[in-house]
């Protein structure tokens, strides 16, 4: 016993020192600081580099808001079909491969509204629109010394920016605050020969195109409809631009800040971020699977998932593992197996009653009791064991309160059903019940084991 007491004690202390293991750990891993070098833009991060104030927000403000936790490529079944815009925030964990672009795209043209928010968005979501191309370029780069919690930090030296022109995106926004990391958007029109060409300075709406020779104008004419329009500038550099691809539209901002949680506050730059996403009807969906956040695993897991429930439970695991691995197995010499003797004297006498009961030999069990109790009231009356009935009736009665010829009818009834007189069960027990009536009326008790015997043998 002392040695399971150990065992449980060892164990449960294990535990303790696991989840005390695990929990420091978590908090030390949600303790992180955020980098601008490797920011988490995860709608889950509460951090300076996160957008979960963003996603909160409009959750909260009654917009139609989800995480989306599938690849892109998804979007084209049953599911996209609800989704009227599509968000990708910075540059995401996990690439986003070929077949997914290609999905993504397709249900751009299909009347899908994509934003991509990035300094540097990935090129393949960039298609070219009629004869444009779009890219953008670094202008600064941060460093680790860099706090993005820090919002002096972040637009040392930048001004706010204004709206180029005033289009659906800019509704409400008088200033926009970027950060001093924001990249320049540029797109180029394309030549015959494949080559491009800078765009002239200027702003262009949908209706507006760079001039071009005489020469060349239907040509001009023909691509007016896809040329990107500008949105925001700071200085000459572009902020944000969109076009069309297909029926739907790509929204690019070049800086992440405007919608992170430490810079969202600024400005009008929350009022900007509500524009970019509810120009259209249906869900708006933020990209959490290429933030390494899909549903890779099932529900009970994604439940836990960034605890430290998960790391318990295996460790837990393969701790009742060791111990019953431990256990089976033998460390010294095989010792015989403890011989129990289940032998017992009440076997005999059991297995007497049932024959005796399916036999229906009453006369054999009324003698088996009667000859107990004619001893002891031959003993109790001081007579010999062969003295005749009445005698010891009468010596019996003269020392008790028993009457002499009630005891001697139950004798002669008892003697009678031994010598073969008709006798059934019910009339068995009663006579059984008399005799010991009489021998708890003298004080004759049997010992408890006799008891059983007899019990058992009715």
């Amino acid at each position: 016993m002392r040695q399971r007491l150990l065992i449980i004690l060892l164990f449960v202390l294990a535990v303790v020192v696991l989840i005390a293991i695990n929990s420091l750990a978590y908090v030390q891993g949600e303790d992180k600081q955020d980098s601008e070098m490797a920011p988490n833009r995860s709608s889950y991060n509460a951090g300076a580099t996160g957008t979960r104030a963003f996603y909160d927000f409009l959750n909260e403000s009654g917009y139609k808001v989800t995480r989306w936790r599938e690849p892109s490529d998804r979007l084209l079944g049953a599911g996209g079909k609800k989704i009227g815009t599509f968000v990708i925030v910075g540059r995401t964990a996990l690439a986003i491969n070929e077949d997914e672009v290609k999905g993504l795209l397709l249900w751009v043209e299909h009347g899908g509204h994509l934003v991509l928010i990035d300094r540097r968005p990935n090129e393949a979501l960039l298609p070219r629109s009629g004869a444009w191309e779009i890219t953008t370029e670094f202008l600064d780069y941060p460093s680790f010394d860099v706090d993005p919690a820090d919002q002096q930090q972040m637009i040392k030296d930048i001004k706010p920016s204004r709206p180029a022109q005033p289009t659906v995106l800019t509704r409400g926004v008088e200033s926009v605050m970027p950060s001093r990391f924001y990249s320049e958007i540029k797109f180029f029109r394309a030549n015959k020969a494949g080559h491009t060409a800078p765009q002239p300075s200027g702003n262009y709406d949908e209706q507006e195109a760079p001039s071009h020779s005489a020469g060349s104008k239907s040509e001009a004419d023909a691509s007016l409809p896809s040329a990107p329009v500008v949105h925001l500038n700071v200085g000459e550099k572009k902020l944000l631009v969109d076009y069309p691809h297909g029926k739907g539209r790509i929204v690019v901002l070049s800086d992440p800040f405007i919608v992170a949680n430490d810079g969202i506050n600024l400005h009008d730059n929350l009022q900007l971020a509500i524009n970019l996403l509810s120009t259209t009807s249906g869900l708006i969906a933020f990209d959490e699977f290429h933030q390494g956040r899909g549903n890779t695993h099932n529900a009970f897991v994604n439940y836990f998932y960034g605890t430290p429930v998960l790391a318990i439970g295996g460790q837990l695991a393969l701790l009742i593992i060791l111990i019953v691995w431990t256990r089976g197995r033998r460390f010294a010499r095989p010792l015989p197996l403890v011989r129990v003797d289940r032998r017992s004297t009440l076997e005999f006498v059991a297995s007497m009653a049932e024959l005796q009961q399916r036999a229906r030999s009453f006369d054999l069990a009324i003698e088996n009791i009667y000859g107990r109790t004619r001893r002891v009231l031959a003993r109790y009356a001081g007579v010999d064991y062969n003295t005749s009935r009445a005698e010891i009736a009468q010596r019996v009665a003269a020392r008790s309160a028993l009457e002499a010829h009630a005891l001697e009818t139950l004798m002669r009834h008892s003697e009678e059903a031994i010598n073969g007189a008709p006798i059934n069960e019910k009339q068995a027990i009663s006579l059984v019940k008399r005799l010991r009536e009489v021998e708890s009326a003298l004080g004759l008790r049997m010992r408890s084991r006799q008891v059983k015997q007899n019990a058992q043998n009715i």
